[in-house]
């Protein structure tokens, strides 16, 4: 499935808004929290969608290349198809040859790393060169990081290239002959990825069939965001991505997961404390020093304090 990663410019429709002063959407899918995106009240529908899109679908690339490039760090390139999963005497038996893995050889030499499953060649970059991709692919999982959300990060369509750009830069310093034509990281880097039969193709969302939700309400392309929410610029709201024909997403809880969490804690506490009120006995408190109608009258005279018994 070929995915373009195409910049749309984020203007302001006309209007010149301030800095903080912005709508900043809360992109969800389902339950599951994806990013932060800002934009204005005079956005039009398709624009939006656009971005939105283009976001979505790009940090799933990243996240596809995030997981491929490690088994590319220890165990090399990937085989030809014809190869794959064949043990060593089946493939001198059918008289196979892998002619990519003679030109594409990393940078510094490789190191022999079996690919159990015969998925890949087992030549793998040396301990430094992996270092380099491991690091990338590090910093390339930071910058589309649903962690972002908590940072109160709002993340862009030049995120998403610079991740790109990161992995890519990577993988051609180690493998400056470039990976074969059918290792799915160069299909990935030149959008020939086929994602066909993989779970992976039922979370990919293409720009015509994208929906945008909010309030239990499909916001229609041909609109603005204006016509739903106002023309409050600081506005923060939650939208929700969705294939079309899969129905009015859920709604969100009245209660966040955590505020439920701390409620639950607090009935928790407050019913541990009414055991203990009820467990204690009544007159309990007859023995405390405060209750004694006598104490008063000891301390004018003097008596406090007196112990009994042989020095």
């Amino acid at each position: 499935m070929c995915l373009c990663l195409q910049y749309v410019n984020q203007r302001t429709w006309g209007k010149q808004v301030l800095p903080g002063e912005m709508v900043q959407l809360h992109v969800k899918r389902g339950d599951e929290s994806l990013f932060l995106f800002n934009t204005t009240v005079d956005a039009p529908l398709e624009t939006l969608i656009q971005q939105i899109t283009a976001i979505y679908n790009g940090r799933l690339k990243v996240e596809r290349l995030c997981s491929e490039i490690p088994e590319l760090a220890d165990h090399g390139i990937t085989l030809p198809p014809n190869m794959q999963g064949l043990t060593e005497e089946q493939i001198e038996e059918l008289n196979l040859r892998d002619e990519w893995g003679e030109k594409c050889i990393p940078s510094g030499g490789s190191v022999f790393r079996k690919d159990e499953i015969g998925r890949r060649n087992g030549q793998a970059p040396n301990d430094k060169m992996k270092e380099v991709l491991m690091r990338t692919v590090e910093a390339a999982t930071a910058l589309i990081s649903k962690k972002q959300v908590q940072a109160n990060v709002c993340v862009t369509v030049e995120m998403i290239k610079e991740a790109l750009d990161q992995l890519r830069g990577a993988v051609m310093i180690v493998y400056p002959m470039e990976l074969p034509p059918h290792d799915p990281i160069r299909m990935e880097f030149e959008d020939k990825e086929d994602l066909s039969g993989t779970q992976a193709s039922l979370q990919v969302i293409t720009e015509d069939e994208c929906q945008l939700w909010w309030a239990a309400k499909e916001m229609q392309r041909g609109k603005k965001l204006q016509d739903y929410i106002g023309r409050n610029e600081k506005t923060k709201l939650v939208v929700k991505i969705q294939k079309k024909g899969q129905g009015a997403p859920a709604r969100e809880p009245v209660i966040t997961d955590e505020q439920q969490k701390q409620m639950m804690m607090h009935y928790y506490r407050r019913q541990e404390e009414l055991k203990k009120l009820e467990e204690a006995d009544d007159d309990s408190y007859m023995d405390s020093e405060w209750s004694d109608r006598q104490a008063l009258k000891r301390q004018f005279q003097g008596l406090t304090n007196i112990k009994w018994g042989p020095r």
